[in-house]
C-alpha cells in the first residue's frame, strides 16, 4: 500500500517484501488478529481441560513431560494443554491471553514462531533436568516464554515502543521471577526457566515481528 509516495514495505535487493495480507498490518487488522489468537488460546486450553476433567477423569494429565523417560518425551507438545485443576488453568489463562494478544499484534506467523520455539526449548529443557519420576503439565512454560519474548523483543527489533512495553511488562510481572527458581514445592521451575529462555531466543532470532517501517521512494 502506498500513500503520498510512502511505501509500507521494506525494500530488499530482490524487491518489496510481501508481509502477507495487508489488512493484518492496519491497526484494526492487528487488533483483530491479537484478539483472535487470545480467544483461540482460551478456547483450546479450556476445551482440553473440560474434556480431560469430565470425560477422562483427569487421566490425560498422565501425558505430561516425564523427564528422561523416552515414553514421555511427546509430552513436550501435550503438556502446555494440560492442567491439574481449574485453579491451575485460571492462573495461566489470564496472563496467557494478554500475552497472546500482544504478540498477535505482530501477526499470526510471529505468534506461531515464538510459541513453537518456546515449546521446544521449555519441553526439552524440562525433559533433561526435571526430577525423575515427575510429570510436568501446564501452559505456564508458554506464559513465561511469551512474557520473556515481549520484554526483550524491542531490544533486538530496535523498536522504542516495543522496548517501552517490555519495560512496563517487566515491572508489572516482576513477581514471576520467583517461578524460575526451585522455591515452590510441586511447581515446575524447570518449565518456567526454559520457557523464559525459549522466549528470549525467539526475540533474538525471529524476524517476522519486525515493525514495518515507512521508506521514502
Amino acid at each position: 500500500m502506498t500513500s503520498g509516495g510512502i511505501s509500507n514495505y521494506r525494500p530488499t535487493p530482490s524487491g518489496p517484501v510481501n508481509r502477507g495480507d495487508s489488512k493484518n498490518y492496519t491497526r484494526s487488522g492487528r487488533i483483530t488478529t491479537g484478539f483472535s489468537i487470545a480467544f483461540g488460546f482460551l478456547v483450546v486450553e479450556w476445551a482440553v481441560h473440560i474434556v480431560n476433567a469430565f470425560l477422562f477423569g483427569g487421566q490425560l494429565s498422565n501425558y505430561g513431560i516425564r523427564p528422561l523417560d523416552f515414553n514421555g518425551i511427546w509430552g513436550i507438545f501435550a503438556a502446555p494443554l494440560l492442567h491439574a485443576n481449574f485453579e491451575h488453568l485460571m492462573s495461566n489463562s489470564v496472563p496467557g491471553a494478554i500475552f497472546c494478544f500482544l504478540i498477535g499484534l505482530s501477526g499470526r506467523k510471529a505468534w506461531w514462531e515464538v510459541t513453537l520455539i518456546t515449546t521446544l526449548v521449555a519441553g526439552l529443557g524440562t525433559w533433561f533436568i526435571g526430577g525423575p519420576g515427575t510429570s510436568h503439565i501446564g501452559a505456564s512454560s508458554l506464559v513465561y516464554g511469551w512474557l520473556a519474548y515481549l520484554i526483550v523483543r524491542g531490544i533486538f527489533n530496535r523498536s522504542l515502543i516495543q522496548t517501552i512495553l517490555g519495560i512496563v511488562l517487566g515491572f508489572a510481572y516482576s513477581g514471576l521471577v520467583w517461578g524460575v527458581l526451585p522455591v515452590y514445592e510441586g511447581v515446575s521451575w524447570q518449565g518456567h526457566l526454559f520457557g523464559a529462555i525459549g522466549g528470549i531466543l525467539a526475540g533474538m532470532t525471529i524476524t517476522s515481528d519486525d515493525p514495518v517501517k515507512a521508506v521514502k521512494r
